[in-house]
């Protein structure tokens, strides 16, 4: 029992990472001709306070490109205050009585209602769009901000997919996400073949873990050049229960033509994963990242929670190649600490401390200091 019940908690605890609390917590549930269905979602505002500069995008997520680095960080206007609801979220999960599961959710973080999740599945088959197979929240610090800490495991966003799962194990063949630097080689690049990855996620004792592979090929066809390189990655994350009120996790990542995977990298969300070299070869770039992180269960559903994540690609091939990258982002990191609690059950109240700081290959960086709130009602 007790072994289910830490189980349950671990699960739980990583869908907070992304949810801010568990998305299905308060789901209203029914059954109707031996179909069981639930309609889950909330309406959330957020709202931040940017003490150096406005850095904040939609949902008020910290953006790392709107950071000013340079002598334009040393006279940049101060003091902004933002506030939005399009986080909100509705879904509508159902399974029939031969035990197939469908499941359609969207939110309004465009402004308008977007598709999250729309996919089938049944005898470990799943076909559609959800969350990447290269992707875990086991790692992942509980953070407000919705896009949370750099370097966090995989790609952490939903993508169309054929996926097969067995016990621990999963395999898909995903819709690719590949980028090329430069204008004219993303102009000219070309997706050929999905992107395969290989994921295995459990847990042992007090402690939950997760380790995946991506493949993808980087290509590029002008009509007279037609040039490919395989990129890849791998991460490795894991959360181990301290005590009954502590947790550390955290995960690390790895990247060798395959940015596009490797989180908030590049400029904000993903980097280039290649560039065209002088003789037209597809050369891949290398990225690195990481992050550390802690929760405090005070009890009476209050919680602190700290994190640091940072990416870092490296582009001296680039360089040496004679590309002009002086401008492009290396490296990209953040602290984010919070204070949680739960006044009733289904509403989560919380306030959050962000560092944001971005470093380019030229060695300008910037920083950004910022304050945030949210409440969020589930149901």
């Amino acid at each position: 029992m007790q072994s289910n019940k830490l189980r349950m908690a671990i699960r739980a605890t990583a869908a907070a990472a992304i949810f801010g609390v568990a998305g299905q917590a308060g789901a209203v549930s029914f059954d109707a001709g031996g179909w069981n269905t639930s309609v889950y979602g909330y309406a959330r505002l957020n709202a931040v306070y940017d003490i150096d500069e406005d850095v904040g995008s939609t949902t008020q997520s910290g953006n790392f490109s709107m950071i000013n680095t340079g002598a334009a960080e040393n006279n940049e206007a101060t003091g902004y205050f933002d506030a939005d609801a399009v986080q909100s979220r509705i879904g509508v999960k159902t399974t029939s009585p031969e035990g197939v599961t469908f499941n359609i959710e969207g939110d309004f973080r465009n402004g308008t209602l977007r598709l999250r999740h729309g996919y089938g599945s049944y005898n470990g088959v799943l076909a559609g769009q959800t969350w990447s197979n290269y992707n875990s929240f086991v790692g992942n610090t509980a953070t407000l901000d919705f896009d949370s800490l750099p370097g966090t495991a995989g790609y952490q966003g939903r993508t169309a997919q054929l996926r097969y799962t067995t016990g621990a194990l999963s395999i898909s063949a995903e819709d690719p996400q590949s980028s090329l630097y430069g204008a004219a080689a993303t102009a000219a690049k070309k997706d050929g073949m999905p992107t395969f990855t290989i994921r295995l996620e459990d847990k042992a004792g007090g402690m939950s873990y997760s380790a995946a592979a991506v493949a993808h090929q980087v290509g590029y066809d002008t009509g007279t050049n037609d040039e490919s390189a395989f990129g890849f990655g791998a991460f490795v994350a894991a959360k181990m229960q301290i005590t009954d009120m502590i947790d550390i996790h955290g995960a690390l990542n790895y990247s060798d033509g395959a940015n596009s995977y490797l989180w908030r990298s590049g400029d904000n969300y993903f980097g280039s994963d290649a560039y065209i070299g002088a003789n037209g070869d597809v050369e891949t770039i290398a990225g690195y990242a990481g992050s550390i992180g802690t929760g405090i269960n005070l009890g009476g559903g209050r919680s602190i929670n700290i994190g640091y994540g940072m990416t870092t690609m490296d582009w001296d091939d680039a360089e040496d190649d004679g590309l002009a990258v002086g401008g492009e982002t290396e490296t990209n990191s953040a602290v984010m600490a919070n204070y949680k609690w739960t006044p009733v059950k289904n509403v989560m109240m919380g306030v959050e401390y962000q560092y944001l700081k971005t470093e380019q290959v030229n060695g300008d960086d910037g920083d950004a200091n910022r304050l945030m709130f949210a409440a969020q009602y589930n149901f």
